[in-house]
């Protein structure tokens, strides 16, 4: 019991506890409603009939599921990638800044909806367009948070360490790369809650397998709440990546975390 981290863990819990308690009033009032009959269970069904379609199809959305997730972490991994290198380069650059920035923000403009049926054209129905997908979704937040935690780094400090003969790369890996990975996590929990949908974008277009697949052909033979067990999968998937990225930030930057806690205490005081 006085064990920290079993306080912290319980603390943790306690500010988790009116969203859990949101959510099961929610499941609640859908499972009272579903019973009132109101609307035939193949447009809606309750939560019981859910969660029955999801116990008795998991051995069949398993494979899907596990396709979706290969194609959302190979894309995510080169969104990382590509978004860093480019983060950097604009950080670096200022030419190359002027240059992509623009097209940054404009790319953000194209519907992926759109994008999706020509990248199924020109790269066919194999597994990368949705890696393509994936990438182009989860791209800009991480390329863009990063660049601008790049580029909002303390210009006294930048100055004190030239003054102390610290050359530019000297200056970056110590100082500026370090202050950009709170923006480069910030980007990166952005993208991974869109990951897994933009793989599910890129099903819908044309794949053999993965959750969108099973969702259509669900949908197609009127098994609602097969579509509604595999959205909840699709959620269950984004949240987990969501926490290991956290998890991973707090392993990372221990230092930003430590910092925002004792500014909370001279706040409290």
């Amino acid at each position: 019991m006085n064990d920290p981290r079993w306080r912290q863990g319980a603390q943790a819990l306690r500010g988790r506890l009116p969203a859990l308690a949101l959510l099961a009033a929610l499941l609640a009032l859908w499972e009272l409603y579903a019973l009132t009959g109101l609307t035939p269970r193949w447009v809606l069904p309750s939560p019981s009939d859910v969660w029955r379609a999801g116990v008795e199809a998991a051995g069949l959305m398993a494979p899907h599921a596990a396709q979706t997730m290969l194609e959302t972490v190979v894309g995510l991994a080169l969104a990382i990638v590509g978004g860093l290198a480019l983060a950097v380069g604009i950080d670096l650059y200022d030419l190359l800044r002027r240059a992509m920035y623009p097209l940054l923000v404009a790319s953000q403009t194209i519907p992926i909806m759109a994008l999706a049926p020509l990248l199924i054209i020109w790269f066919g129905y194999g597994l990368l367009p949705k890696v393509v997908v994936v990438w182009l979704v989860c791209f800009f937040p991480i390329a863009i948070n990063t660049a601008d935690g790049l580029n909002g780094a303390d210009p006294d400090a930048t100055a004190l360490l030239r003054s102390m003969g610290a050359t530019r790369w000297q200056i970056f890996r110590k100082q500026r790369l370090p202050g950009a990975l709170p923006a480069f996590f910030t980007g990166l929990k952005i993208a991974v809650t869109y990951s897994v949908v933009g793989a599910i974008i890129g099903e819908w277009v044309g794949a053999s397998q993965g959750l969108g697949v099973f969702m259509l052909r669900a949908s197609n033979a009127f098994l609602t709440a097969r579509v509604f067990a595999a959205i909840a999968v699709t959620s269950l998937l984004s949240v987990a990546l969501f926490l290991l990225v956290a998890a991973l930030e707090r392993l990372a930057i221990p230092w930003y975390f430590a910092a925002a806690k004792r500014e909370q205490w001279e706040e409290i005081k």
